[in-house]
């Protein structure tokens, strides 16, 4: 597991505008242990709809006047924080967009504990971020920021990665990209392969792999591939504030999403960058994300003499760099 150079957040937050990014942890926080008495059991729908409550319950203490763009709304037994709910306090100052995945890789974490999961939550300016609509995939590229504006994320992978390397200053076959394996990315593995490059093959972690290839000396030089559409509006958000690159291009997966794709008018070529994606200065953006499973960018919870031991990371609203905090919840309850 990577942490760069963050060293653990000291106890009391600074008194300017971070002490916001700090408090959104509670939402996070609280998903994360909630799914964790469920995930137990392997109770994927439960460990799924007791984190979302979970957050939304936290989200509904703190001083933010907030409505819903990317939610949970494919719940079946009705979704607990669907696109459009209005959260936290009316009379709050700042009013934003907020996108959420408390559980992000659940069905892996069901089949036996596989690594990346997080529970996620992005904030940014009211009315700043893109709507995803009826698209669920997304094809992306995200790096770190030597390499902003200097990749054409349409051009074939050989160019990608040849223009990757120049900016890092690195042989090609010295790359690492991260992939999820998953039968759609068989011909993107055999390009990437093809060039020397490495590719680092991942079960789940479409949130931790990009925002491994945002941080500079992670190990991962880059994330290509297609997944969830809404982890790519909460990803964008945490690389703009980290200043590394992103690209998303609607990429619909079944007949039925390319059928409600085209009835919505969503272009399916055009690549969109972080400022289409994440219409917003980079100092007004906040991110959060706890560790469910232990992965690469973060643990899970672990049972300590101290109480249940929780990792964090927090990006944005003032935050020199990111934090990356650990904590402690006592008697967290069974959850149920």
């Amino acid at each position: 597991m990577y942490h760069g150079s963050s060293a653990a957040a000291p106890a009391d937050p600074p008194p300017f505008r971070s002490a916001f990014t700090y408090a959104l942890r509670a939402a996070t926080e609280a998903a994360a242990v909630a799914a964790r008495a469920w995930l137990a059991e392997g109770d994927r729908p439960g460990a799924a709809r007791a984190s979302a409550e979970a957050m939304r319950r936290a989200l509904g203490t703190l001083a933010l006047n907030g409505t819903l763009v990317v939610g949970d709304e494919a719940d079946v037994a009705g979704p607990v924080l669907p696109p459009g709910l209005v959260l936290g306090q009316a009379d709050a100052a700042d009013a934003f967009d907020i996108a959420v995945d408390p559980v992000e890789g659940t069905s892996y974490l069901a089949q036996g504990g596989l690594n990346n999961a997080l529970s996620v939550l992005a904030l940014a300016p009211a009315g700043s971020l893109f709507r995803p609509g009826p698209a669920f995939y997304m094809e992306k590229m995200a790096g770190p920021p030597a390499v902003v504006g200097r990749i054409d994320p349409a051009a074939p992978v050989a160019e990608r990665l040849r223009c990757l390397a120049e900016a890092l200053d690195k042989p090609v076959r010295d790359l690492v990209v991260y992939v999820q394996e998953k039968p759609r990315h068989r011909r993107l593995v055999e390009a990437i392969q093809a060039t020397g490059a490495r590719v680092a093959l991942h079960a789940a972690g479409d949130v931790a792999g990009a925002l491994m290839a945002a941080i500079p000396g992670s190990g991962v030089d880059a994330m290509m591939g297609t997944g969830g559409t809404p982890e790519g509006v909460i990803t964008a958000c945490a690389v703009k504030a980290l200043g590394g690159s992103f690209h998303g291009r609607i990429n619909p997966q079944l007949n039925t999403e390319r059928m409600a794709v085209a009835a919505a008018g969503m272009d399916t070529e055009r690549w969109m960058s972080l400022d289409d994606m994440v219409a917003a200065p980079a100092h007004s953006l906040h991110f959060c994300a706890t560790g469910i499973a232990d992965g690469l960018l973060l643990n899970g919870p672990a049972e300590t003499p101290e109480g249940l031991c929780l990792q964090t990371l927090l990006v944005g609203g003032g935050l020199p760099g990111r934090q990356v905090l650990t904590s402690w919840v006592r008697n967290p309850g069974a959850g149920r």
